[in-house]
């Protein structure tokens, strides 16, 4: 997983274009692409229809709304939908085109030669890629439905915060850290530091909640609130955070739009990323195992993401984004500060092999708890094309892309709401104590317009209701079968099944996780077969020369 986008075009280059929000063109310039607070988000619409994406990342953002109306009086109003603007739009649609081909053309250069390309095209592009199949139609339909249950969903009340959760779960935080150095001054080592992974995972939530402005309905508090959470606590960068984690609730499983996806040199998640691959060098030679390493590295999350946060702060004077080059040196001193603090308990331990162990030991296991949460959601579901036209529908796009986790007030907590993570998506800015609220109202919008609710529990404890007057049938005696014995039958039957889906829904995702990396794993095995192959005889053909 990587912290920004690699794989976004330099913004240079990609203005000016447009954004269609509520049936105007908006045209987006240098100028407003560097001010925007959301850094490189709209890239992934560029050209597009973004109406419900721009509505769903501002809800409640007076700021967001105001600085709308202000641009378009600046320039001379909202550009109404004509053939001549639809012709312009075109017109920077292509030079977008030009610009994905360039950074392809870009990856096939990198590759030196793999032998991708001698495997059929089309093997390689289906390779774990989804297809959106929605006629005009059903796809106007389902997007008014959307517009009526965000509307339902404002109404509700269901996006205003509560600020004694927020306050709860920061106390909660503060505990934790508090009782790992209590644990360390008692000389209980290793307690203190999985207590401290626990700490940072808990903290890694609440980053990610300020950071999509959840608890105040103003944006400097959420931001001062996420760098204490976030840089100060946890050491992970807010701005670096947001510039990949807005850009993939955007365009999620995207290919070439979300970042999360763009796992190279050491995984390849979809077929097309093999195009991009070394064949000569040795980490392609790691490929055809990914799905056997894949789980042993999760623990490792944790230690990518504090050195790219650093990375990202040293670079952050020097950004495109006037947001990024304002906030710099805040975050430049809070993530100092941080390692100062984190520098001053390793001090205190024993030895050296003590202040080693307690770290990788505090940091591995911070990782797992985070790793195991983040990667569940996305990877075990379809990818789609950098131009797929499921961009054009937001709902659609989240739901097709995104699989919950059975709730409990254990997962809810362990796993910071993100077992949500299909409501979450679709409402971005909604607070984590409300997710639960929502669902009901999500499972609705979904029946009623045939898309899929990805969670397993709820699917097989449906059919399992379906099945179990039936099967209590088959152990009646036709003798002697009163109501209690048919009804402690039922019980059993519920009791068995219901256990071993709600156990098999933890490790569905993590299967399906595996499933995708083991189909490219075998592709990227022909692979390099066929490179070897096409060497030996590049290399015989010299030799008898």
């Amino acid at each position: 997983m990587v912290l920004t986008d690699s794989a976004h075009a330099d913004p240079k280059n990609a203005v000016p274009f447009r954004l269609r929000i509520d049936g105007h063109w908006v045209r987006v310039d240098e100028r407003l692409l560097r001010a925007h607070p959301g850094s490189g988000a709209m890239l992934a619409y560029r050209d597009r229809e973004a109406s419900t994406v721009f509505h769903s990342f501002h809800a409640g953002s007076k700021r967001a709304y105001r600085w709308m109306t202000e641009h378009r009086e600046q320039n001379g109003g909202a550009t109404a939908e004509t053939e001549a603007t639809m012709a312009e739009a075109n017109g920077t649609a292509a030079k977008t085109k030009v610009i994905r081909t360039e950074v392809e053309e870009n990856g096939k250069k990198k590759s030196n030669g793999t032998g991708a390309a001698l495997l059929p095209p089309d093997k390689i592009d289906a390779i774990n890629m989804g297809k959106f199949g929605k006629s005009a139609e059903a796809n106007e339909k389902i997007c008014r439905s959307f517009d009526v249950l965000r509307s339902r969903v404002r109404s509700l009340g269901l996006l205003r915060a509560d600020d004694a959760f927020f306050v709860f779960k920061f106390i909660q935080c503060v505990a934790l850290i508090a009782f790992a150095v209590f644990l360390q001054s008692r000389d209980f080592f290793l307690a203190s530091a999985l207590c401290m992974g626990i700490a940072w995972q808990q903290l890694g939530w609440m980053i990610h909640e300020y950071g999509h402005q959840q608890h105040f309905g103003s944006w400097w508090w959420n931001d001062v609130c996420g760098y204490v959470c976030g840089n100060l606590m946890q050491g992970f960068s807010l701005g670096g955070w947001k510039e990949q984690h807005n850009v993939h609730h955007a365009a999620p499983n995207v290919d070439g739009r979300d970042g999360d996806l763009d796992l190279l040199p050491l995984w390849a998640t979809i077929g097309t990323q093999l195009k991009r691959i070394d064949g000569a060098s040795p980490l392609a030679h790691l490929l055809p195992f990914q799905h056997l390493y894949w789980s042993f590295a999760l623990p490792l999350l944790r230690f990518s993401w504090l050195l790219q946060s650093v990375q990202f702060v040293c670079q952050m004077r020097h950004s495109f984004y006037d947001i990024h080059r304002q906030r710099a040196l805040v975050e430049q001193c809070s993530l100092a500060l941080h390692w100062s603090l984190v520098f001053v308990q390793l001090y205190f331990l024993p030895d050296n092999l003590a202040r080693l162990q307690y770290f990788l030991v505090s940091n591995l296991f911070a990782g797992f708890l985070i790793a195991h949460v983040v990667t569940y959601n996305h990877y075990s579901t379809d990818k789609f094309a950098y131009d797929d036209p499921i961009l054009e529908n937001f709902a659609c796009l989240q739901l097709y892309t995104t699989r919950n986790m059975r709730p409990g007030p254990f997962i809810d907590w362990l796993w910071g709401g993100l077992n949500y993570q299909i409501e979450h998506h679709l409402f971005p800015t909604m607070p984590r104590h409300n997710l639960k609220k929502v669902m009901p109202l999500v499972k609705e919008f979904c029946a009623e317009n045939d898309i899929p609710y990805m969670v397993r529990t709820v699917q097989k404890c449906t059919q399992l209701m379906g099945l179990v007057p039936f099967a209590s049938k088959l152990v009646r005696s036709p003798l002697d079968c009163d109501r209690e014995t048919q009804k402690h039958t039922e019980n059993q039957i519920l009791k068995k099944f219901f256990f071993n889906f709600s156990v098999d829904d933890y490790f569905t995702g993590f299967r399906l996780v595996i499933e995708h990396l083991r189909r490219v794993a075998e592709a990227a095995t022909e692979t390099l077969v066929s490179h070897h192959s096409q060497k030996s005889a590049m290399n015989g053909h010299s030799s008898r020369k």
